[in-house]
C-alpha cells in the first residue's frame, strides 16, 4: 500500500510538472486576433489620410503597433481568403473552390497547441455547405457565420455545421459577428491554451448597412457610417481583451480583403449593387479599385500590434503580404510548414518584430502582374474576374516606379525594356509554380 502511495505521489508530480511546462510553453506562443474587413480601401481610416470618416480606435491602434503601407491581400473576396488561410496564391489555393486537400494555418496551428474559432464570412465553399470544405474541417473548432457574400441583401447563417437563421438586415452583421466574437472570447474559450481568433467581416461589401446608432451621422455618406461603425466596433474587441487581461499577450492584425470597389467606369454592370446605388470606398493615392491589378485592387491597409513585441507607432514601407502569415505564424507558434506543396508566403517575423527594415521579400505577383522592389510590370490585359473596367487604359504593357509614381500615370515600359523583360519573365516562373526563393531577401 505504501508503494502504491509513493507512485501515485510521483506520477502526480511527474503530471503536474509536465502540465507546467506546457503551461509556460503556451505562455510564449501568442494569441493571435485577425480582423479582416471586406472591399475596405486602402484610404478609408484616419491613419491613411482620410479626413472624412473619423476611426479614433483604428488610429490608436496603428499609435499602438506598426501600421504597413505596402501591404497586399488580393483582388477579391474567396481568392483573397483563401491565400490568406493557406499561405499560397489563388492560383494554387483556388479561390472560392478550395479544396478540401488545402491545408490552413488554423489546422496546423491547432495541432501546435492553439483553439481556433472562426466568425464571419467564410466563402471558400463556393458559398455551399460542402461539409468538407467548412471552417471546422479546415481546422477551426468553433463557427459561426455566412458561407457567402451579401450580393442579394441578404445572408444565411451556420454555426459550425448547421444552419443557424438568416437576415436581410445588414446594418446588423458588425454587431452581430462582433458579439459572436466578444462571446467567444469571454464564454467559450479555454483560458489554458493559445487562441486564434478569425472575424471575417461581411461589411464593407456590396449592400452596405449601418445600424440606426450610425446611419447618417458620417460625413461619407453611407459606406462612411459603415467604416464608422466599424471603428466603434473594433474598438469594443480590443477593449475584451483589455478587459480579460489578453491584450499584451495577444498579436492582433486589422487587415482587408482587396480594395474598394469604386470603379466608376463599372456602372454599365453593377454586379451585387442596389439600383441607382453608388460606388464608395478611397483608394486615396492608389489607382483604381476591387478586382484591378493597379494598386488600389490589391494593396489595403494593414496594422499588427502586439505589445512589447511589434514596434510602437512605427510606419513600415517593407512589401508585406496575407501570404506571409502561415509560415510567420509557423514561427511564432511553433508549426511546420507544408512541404509537399507550394507556399508562396515568407516567414516575416523579424519583420513584424522590428528586427528587419525591409522584411524577408522584395517581389509580388498579381496574376496578370509582377512587383519586383520598386517596379512594377502590367501584361497588356489585366481586368480580374470582370470587376475592374477603366476605360481610360491603353491594352498595351506596363511598367511603372511605385517609388515616384504611386499612382501609376506614367508607364515607363518604353524607356526600360530590360526591367519588363526580366519581370514578365518572374511572372511566369511564378505562375508555373516556380520557386519562391526568388521572393526571399537576403537578411
Amino acid at each position: 500500500m505504501k508503494q502504491y502511495t509513493r507512485s501515485l505521489s510521483l506520477l502526480l508530480c511527474l503530471f503536474t510538472a509536465v502540465a507546467a511546462l506546457s503551461t509556460r510553453a503556451n505562455a510564449a506562443k501568442p494569441n493571435i486576433l485577425i480582423v479582416f474587413t471586406d472591399d475596405q480601401g486602402y484610404a478609408d481610416m484616419g491613419c491613411y489620410g482620410n479626413t472624412k470618416n473619423k476611426t479614433p480606435r483604428i488610429d490608436k491602434l496603428a499609435r499602438e503597433g506598426t501600421r504597413f503601407t505596402n501591404f497586399y491581400a488580393q483582388h477579391v473576396c474567396g481568392p483573397s481568403r483563401s491565400a490568406l488561410l493557406t499561405g499560397r496564391y489563388p492560383i494554387r489555393s483556388k479561390g472560392w473552390g478550395m479544396p478540401a486537400s488545402e491545408i490552413t494555418f488554423a489546422e496546423l496551428i491547432k495541432d501546435a497547441g492553439y483553439q481556433t474559432a472562426c466568425i464571419g464570412k467564410w466563402d471558400v465553399s463556393n458559398r455551399k455547405p460542402i461539409i468538407e470544405r467548412m471552417p471546422n474541417a479546415q481546422g477551426f473548432d468553433y463557427y459561426f457565420g455566412t458561407l457567402g457574400a451579401n450580393d442579394d441583401g441578404g445572408v444565411a447563417f451556420h454555426k459550425n455545421n448547421e444552419p443557424a437563421g438568416n437576415t436581410r438586415d445588414m446594418g446588423s452583421l458588425t454587431t452581430l459577428y462582433t458579439d459572436k466574437a466578444i462571446d467567444y472570447l469571454k464564454n467559450t474559450r479555454d483560458p489554458k491554451k493559445p487562441f486564434v481568433l478569425y472575424v471575417a467581416h461581411t461589411m464593407m461589401h456590396t449592400i452596405i448597412d449601418a445600424s440606426p446608432r450610425f446611419r447618417g451621422k458620417s460625413a461619407g455618406d453611407l459606406y462612411g457610417d459603415v467604416v464608422e461603425e466599424f471603428d466603434y466596433e473594433t474598438g469594443r474587441l480590443l477593449d475584451t481583451l483589455d478587459e480579460l487581461g489578453l491584450a499584451k499577450d495577444t498579436l492582433v492584425i486589422y487587415t482587408s480583403d482587396n480594395g474598394p470597389w469604386n470603379q466608376p467606369a463599372y456602372t454599365n454592370k453593377k454586379k451585387g449593387h442596389p439600383k441607382d446605388s453608388i460606388f464608395w470606398g478611397e483608394s486615396g493615392p492608389l489607382r483604381n479599385g476591387k478586382g484591378s491589378c493597379y494598386e488600389g485592387g490589391i494593396r489595403v491597409p494593414c496594422i499588427v500590434r502586439w505589445p512589447g513585441k511589434v514596434p510602437k507607432g512605427k510606419v513600415s514601407d517593407a512589401i508585406f503580404a496575407t501570404i506571409d502569415f502561415m509560415p510567420t505564424f509557423a514561427n511564432l507558434a511553433g508549426y511546420a510548414v507544408p512541404t509537399d506543396r507550394k507556399i508562396d508566403g515568407v516567414d516575416q517575423t523579424d519583420l513584424l518584430l522590428g528586427k528587419s527594415k525591409t522584411g524577408a521579400r522584395d517581389s509580388f505577383f498579381y496574376v496578370n502582374a509582377m512587383r519586383k522592389g520598386k517596379w512594377k510590370y502590367l501584361k497588356a490585359k489585366h481586368c480580374m474576374y470582370g470587376y475592374s473596367r477603366d476605360t481610360k487604359r491603353a491594352q498595351v504593357e506596363e511598367l511603372y516606379n511605385l517609388e515616384t509614381d504611386l499612382g501609376e500615370t506614367t508607364n515607363l515600359a518604353a524607356q526600360h525594356p530590360e526591367k519588363v523583360a526580366e519581370l514578365k519573365a518572374l511572372l511566369k516562373q511564378i505562375a508555373k509554380g516556380g520557386n519562391t526563393a526568388t521572393l526571399k531577401k537576403v537578411r
